[in-house]
């Protein structure tokens, strides 16, 4: 179901962002049924808005443009002006949403380190501040990421999720999930998309890396919470009107774009192989390579014809997508074992 391979074009891994839509997506957003989102008449956005809370376990989902407005909106449902959010240190509203939560929400954040992006409870613990009068920040939510971008992909466990969980009942704080590469954490482990919604809040999915769409993100949470959320997005300018073309491709890339998500992992793992990173630790679909000089790796592959990014002075990342082939990424293999 991937792209054909073409030897002579260049095998692309800065991101899976990068997908197109397949001729079957574009024939689907062709025949879509529209109308005015804004007065939510649009049957497709509907359509899909409903599909995507029910597979995450909640009431109501909200359609927008970008997985950043969706971040930004799902946290301030969760969490007040004035107040924080705790998160792990590389989280992507921490590190890739350019300070949007504190420059539109004003919220603050807190951070714990872990080397797969996942929970450390003890942390949490020590960094939680409740209710303690006018001199301190009250911590209104924790964030969690998975699939976890910085990490390499990692797959949060669900027994953390739970775990995380059982604390914020206990303290009465909101979970939020950057589920932006959920669907890759669904296909890596099995475990249902419900499985990991249904212990958070609020939660935010995107359409348009793994699944192939382009462009589209999800908030998720209840319908009160929706309700607030579409007045927020209207705020922020993302207000659309005959978006049931967009919505469409979401759709498609629900029917046939998931499951397939498994070839992607099988060759992030092929990659990892070849640039001598243990394709064990390698559960969906980004390698993150430490190299001595990223710069200089990143632009000597882009003359064999490989396109990698880097995400720090000594780290590479690889992502495998719709676009990337087996034969691209065995030949992309290739082409990097001779640099690594």
């Amino acid at each position: 179901m991937s792209a054909t391979a073409d030897p002579a074009l260049p095998v692309d891994l800065r991101s899976d962002t990068l997908t197109r839509p397949t001729e079957a997506m574009r024939a689907a957003m062709a025949r879509a049924e529209v109308g005015d989102d804004v007065y939510g008449e649009d049957p497709t956005v509907r359509e899909l808005e409903e599909r995507v809370a029910a597979l995450l376990g909640h009431e109501a989902a909200l359609f927008t443009p970008t997985g950043s407005m969706a971040n930004v909106l799902a946290v301030s449902l969760v969490v007040s002006p004035g107040q924080e959010v705790l998160c792990e240190s590389s989280a992507h509203i921490a590190r890739a949403e350019l300070g949007a939560h504190a420059a539109i929400g004003g919220v603050t954040m807190r951070t714990w380190t872990h080397p797969r992006g996942g929970v450390d409870l003890e942390a949490v613990r020590a960094l939680h501040a409740p209710e303690m009068g006018p001199f301190f920040v009250r911590t209104a939510a924790i964030s969690v990421e998975n699939t976890h971008n910085f990490a390499g992909g990692a797959v949060l466990p669900l027994a953390d999720l739970q775990s995380l969980r059982t604390f914020a009942d206990e303290t009465g704080t909101a979970l939020h999930l950057d589920g932006a590469r959920l669907w890759n954490a669904h296909v890596a482990t099995g475990e249902p998309l419900a499985a990991y919604g249904a212990l958070v809040d609020v939660a935010a999915v995107c359409l348009s890396k793994g699944l192939g769409a382009p462009v589209g993100s999800l908030v998720v949470g209840s319908a009160a919470a929706m309700t607030e959320a579409r007045v927020r997005r209207k705020r922020l300018g993302g207000g659309m009107r005959q978006v049931g073309v967009l919505a469409a491709a979401g759709l498609h890339a629900l029917d046939h774009h998931v499951e397939r998500l498994a070839e992607d992992h099988a060759h992030a793992r092929l990659l990892a192989e070849a640039v001598g990173v243990d394709p064990a630790g390698v559960e969906t679909n980004i390698v993150v390579w430490q190299h001595p000089d990223a710069a200089s790796v990143v632009a000597r592959a882009a003359e064999l014809g490989v396109r990698l990014a880097t995400v720090g002075p000594r780290t590479v990342r690889l992502v495998t997508h719709l676009g990337v082939t087996r034969a691209d990424a065995e030949r992309a293999a290739v082409v990097l074992a001779r640099l690594a």
